[in-house]
């Protein structure tokens, strides 16, 4: 089986156990950060990922981690879960699957946006109130920038791409001209 659709099932099944107890928002975050802090600490990160540790070191993890988050009951078992099924080095991919379904039930969608130079916060809130227009969801913007692109924006919205960047344009002009469609 596909890790992908092993990682959603397990987020799936999570997700719905949040929805009875009412606190999937508050699942999420604390799976988001377990996920964080296993990515972010070399030694957790080797010890869910490699197969030469015992359940019970991994039950030693999962019971630091715990204590260290403050991870709900619901949490801990399903960690304890994922220990004794061997797909703890899940996590992360599991993690992006329960936001993804998050974002769903919530209206919420993610967003990209690139611009050459960093954006202030006031022009990040008129991005965002355009896209949140455009799509009648609630986004949650990432932004960076990329001098490659020189000026204007590339916005991505889930699957969709818009690309106002002048490098863009520019290129456009340039196989225009040299086709001699102008």
């Amino acid at each position: 089986m596909i890790a992908g659709s092993i990682s959603r099932r397990y987020a799936r099944a999570l997700f719905s156990l949040a929805l009875e107890e009412g606190g999937h928002e508050r699942i999420g975050e604390e799976l988001e950060s377990v996920a964080q802090t296993v990515r972010a600490s070399g030694e957790a990160r080797t010890l869910a990922e490699s197969p030469g540790y015992t359940p019970a070191q991994r039950h030693a993890l999962v019971d630091v981690l715990v204590q260290k988050l403050s991870l709900s009951p619901l949490v801990a078992s399903f960690l304890r879960l994922l220990v004794d099924r061997h797909r703890l080095a899940e996590i992360g991919a599991i993690a992006r699957s329960y936001g993804e379904m998050l974002d769903e039930k919530v209206g919420r969608v993610r967003a990209t946006v690139v611009s050459a130079k960093p954006l202030t916060d006031e022009e990040l809130r008129g991005v965002r109130e355009v896209l949140s227009a455009a799509t009648r969801r609630t986004i949650v913007l990432d932004s960076r920038s990329d001098p490659k692109i020189v000026g204007g924006l590339v916005t991505e919205v889930g699957a969709k791409m818009w690309d106002g960047s002048i490098r863009t344009q520019l290129e456009r002009m340039r196989r225009e001209l040299k086709s001699g469609a102008f």
